[in-house]
């Protein structure tokens, strides 16, 4: 790919010139897959319809993740086989460029906005820190040019689009001497799910938008149908963007509550000696029901572990509204202690003192064929695990080191002797295909089967050997 110096800083100067350019604010999880799907759509005639720059911090991490993108390596671990492909055609076609410099918005015609936007707790209460985010969109506004369009995809507090970054653009496009309405806002909110279908997640999926303007609103109905499979999942319009940001933590609210529901259920399941898979499955069937979860080791990544306390933040810092959520509240509590269910079960075979014991815990994403370790509810046990001095090595055969932990993880297995418990912590495919005919019988080594991972066929393979075999959400 050409590039030209501007101000000293590289701009990127692309092959196909004339063509529309987007810019994704915010390269992480979300913003790099955003920018696979966008640099991935074509016409009818198999050529790009955008070119994409894709935006992010100039620290440590934005670099690197810039870099990266650059020397033609998707910038995360992923199991997506075709987000790798499709990310390999767009370094291909040279249509996708990733930059640490702002003046890369005055390129686009749409801004996408990606930005992490994190839960704080003070004092017990939960907040939402906008600092970083409001300071985004000031430098969106700062170099946008006129009649372009920002579609803020981060999951916000209701309110936010029409409370925080309409006035935030507005002032400084005002300082600009540049007309009121020269820049279209809208929320079309993300549904990316890493893993296996991480690039359909995206092109391949049901989307919700709004517009803070009738205008606003008819070109990010545009934009996402060229990005989106919409003759198989149309879009979906709401009346405001504040029912859209509503729409976001409501859907990930309803998920967390029903998670929190099955855990009562699961500890009547050990105790009774029933499997509440099954009975699950069972239920499953019925359409309306389709839906119940299942029981499970716990709740990480980005999403449901915040999201379900947005909306009282935002009724009392965006409308100065006090309003109570007693269910999405306590889900979010019970949701964070259901790893220590663990540690219950662990204590009823070897007692209430674990000191000592060596254990293998298998898994530290957050979830199945995933290398994110944001919020994993591993992080739960292990430090439960560490308080009570126990011995702990961590495997996951997609992290390699677990920068919230501080933990080196290993990616070789270890040879299950050399420990008196496994807990299977995340269902990665890897340990769903472990051979435990091997195992030594007459051992005292239990295995723990947090999150209903092991096969038929593996239980078949730990009973036979006659090892302590232990479950959540299933008796004995």
């Amino acid at each position: 790919m050409n590039i030209y110096k501007n101000t000293n800083k590289v701009l990127p100067a692309f092959e196909r010139e004339g063509l529309p350019i987007v810019c994704i604010q915010g390269l992480g999880f979300v913003g790099a897959a955003m920018a696979v799907a966008v640099s991935s759509a074509v016409d009818g005639y198999g050529n790009p319809k955008y070119n994409v720059i894709g935006l992010d911090l100039p620290n440590e991490r934005g670099k690197k993740i810039v870099d990266e993108i650059n020397s033609g390596v998707f910038p995360f671990e992923s199991t997506d086989s075709k987000l790798l492909e499709y990310f390999q055609k767009s370094v291909s076609m040279k249509n996708l460029f990733a930059t640490t410099n702002p003046e890369a918005i005055s390129l686009a015609s749409t801004v996408i906005v990606d930005i992490n936007l994190d839960l704080v707790w003070e004092d017990g209460t939960p907040d939402v820190n906008l600092n970083g985010f409001i300071t985004g969109i000031q430098t969106i506004a700062e170099y946008i040019s006129p009649n372009s369009l920002v579609i803020v995809e981060t999951t916000v507090p209701p309110g936010t689009c029409e409370r925080v970054v309409a006035p935030e653009i507005a002032a400084i496009v005002e300082k600009r001497g540049l007309p009121d309405d020269s820049v279209l806002i809208a929320h079309s909110y993300e549904r990316v799910m890493p893993g296996s279908d991480y690039l359909d997640s995206i092109i391949n999926y049901w989307r919700v938008y709004s517009g803070y303007t009738e205008e606003a609103a008819e070109r990010c109905m545009k934009f996402l149908s060229d990005i989106i499979s919409t003759e198989k999942y149309p879009l979906t319009r709401l009346s405001s963007t504040t029912a859209s940001e509503t729409a976001k933590v409501l859907e990930n609210s309803y998920r967390a509550v029903n998670i929190a529901f099955m855990e009562e259920w699961s500890r009547f399941a050990e105790e009774t000696g029933i499997n509440m898979f099954e009975i699950v499955d069972a239920i499953r069937k019925r359409p309306t029901h389709s839906n119940i979860r299942q029981p499970g080791f716990g709740v990480g990544g980005y999403c449901l572990t915040k999201d379900p306390l947005f909306a009282k933040v935002g009724a009392e810092k965006l409308f100065g509204k006090r309003i109570n959520f007693p269910f999405s509240e306590r889900a979010v509590e019970i949701n964070n202690r259901m790893p220590l269910a663990v540690i219950t079960r662990l204590e009823n075979v070897f007692g209430n003192n674990l000191s000592g014991k060596k254990v293998l815990l298998l898994g530290v994403s957050y979830r199945q064929d995933v290398g994110d370790t944001r919020n994993t509810p591993s992080e739960v046990l292990l430090t439960e695990l560490n308080r009570r001095c126990v011995e702990v090595t961590c495997h996951d055969p997609l992290v390699e080191y677990w920068q919230e932990m501080d933990t080196e993880v290993r990616h070789d297995m270890p040879d299950l002797e050399d420990f008196d418990i496994a807990i299977l912590a995340v269902p990665h495919t890897e340990y769903r295909n472990l051979d435990f005919t091997k195992l030594p019988s007459g051992k005292n080594f239990a295995i723990l089967d947090a999150n209903n991972v092991l096969t038929d066929e593996q239980v078949e393979q730990i009973r036979a050997i006659g090892n302590e075999l232990l479950f959540i959400g299933r008796g004995n």
